[in-house]
């Protein structure tokens, strides 16, 4: 499975951006899909991830009701929207996939990654 992520950039304070991760993937319909970011010089943390078949969302503290996931298989891809940007929202943002349902804000049970999108906020 590939990932790519895209949608990245600069934005003020306040602001929105909206990141997609498209899958090479026919089975995407079977795959909880996640997003995590890491910031300089902190580890990988999870953002927030969408189940298959119910599409049962899932938020860290710190983007909820802020971030919104969400995802179209039929064109293999996950959605990050994320409105009133934070200077603290600014890192490198993953997508990732993973099977099961389970323990989905640990990043060592997903077993794709795409290669990151930066997003700067600034103040």
């Amino acid at each position: 499975v590939q990932l790519q992520a895209s949608g990245g950039g600069l934005v003020q304070a306040g602001g929105s951006l909206k990141l997609s991760c498209a899958a090479s993937d026919r089975n995407f319909g079977t795959h909880v899909m996640g997003w995590f970011r890491q910031a300089q010089g902190k580890e990988r943390e999870f953002v927030a991830a969408i189940s298959h078949s119910r599409y049962t969302t899932y938020y860290a503290d710190s983007v909820k009701g802020r971030f919104a996931i969400s995802r179209d298989d039929a064109k293999s891809t996950v959605y990050l929207q994320m409105n009133t940007l934070k200077p603290e929202d600014t890192a490198v943002y993953f997508c990732g996939a993973r099977s099961g349902n389970s323990n989905l804000q640990y990043s060592r049970y997903y077993q794709y990654w795409g290669q990151g999108t930066q997003v700067t906020v600034s103040s």
